[in-house]
């Protein structure tokens, strides 16, 4: 999907529900829709943030729009929420709105926190987005900053992802 296709089944999903639902987008679709890097992907990762929404209520609805839009069942789903732990406790202050709907309320992760992401994820694919966001003009001040501490706090895989920024940084000679 690309960002008009993401687009439209967030908008899909907006007409259908019942409720207010605030979803925390990242990935990307996180990439396309907030940060305009030219990106394909497969689903949307998002999980419901700050409301009483859980993503098995709305589990039949997105099934209706994947149908719909012949996106399959499973285009809205939670895989991302694995690496949440890792976000810093601040990364609420640059959440990028992406969808003010009627109901549906999507806000995106901000760059420095979806590079954060990327680096932990650490697959041939989320290299290049944590690259495009760097030269985009995420902070790798705040990413570093944020890497020491999950470092210092013993978290695993944080000092493999502070590599991993690093060799980009070589890569981009900053």
């Amino acid at each position: 999907m690309d960002a008009g296709v993401l687009r439209t089944a967030l908008e899909a999903l907006d007409a259908r529900l019942d409720r207010e639902v605030r979803l925390l987008v990242g990935g990307g679709a996180a990439l396309a829709l907030a940060h305009g890097l030219r990106v394909t992907t497969l689903d949307v990762d998002a999980v419901p943030f700050r409301c009483a929404a859980t993503l098995e209520d709305l589990a039949p609805i997105v099934a209706q729009v994947g149908a719909e839009l012949g996106i399959g069942p499973t285009w809205l789903n939670g895989y991302f929420s694995t690496f949440l732990h890792v976000l810093p406790a601040d990364y609420g202050d640059r959440l990028v709105p992406i969808v003010a709907g009627k109901r549906l309320t999507a806000l995106a992760l901000g760059a420095e926190d979806l590079v954060v992401m990327k680096l932990f994820a650490g697959r041939d694919k989320d290299l290049p987005h944590a690259r495009a966001l760097l030269v985009k003009g995420a902070d790798a001040s705040i990413i570093d900053a944020h890497l020491q501490t999950l470092i210092e706090r013993g978290i695993p895989g944080a000092q493999d992802a502070a590599d991993r920024l690093d060799e980009l940084r070589d890569q981009l000679g900053r």
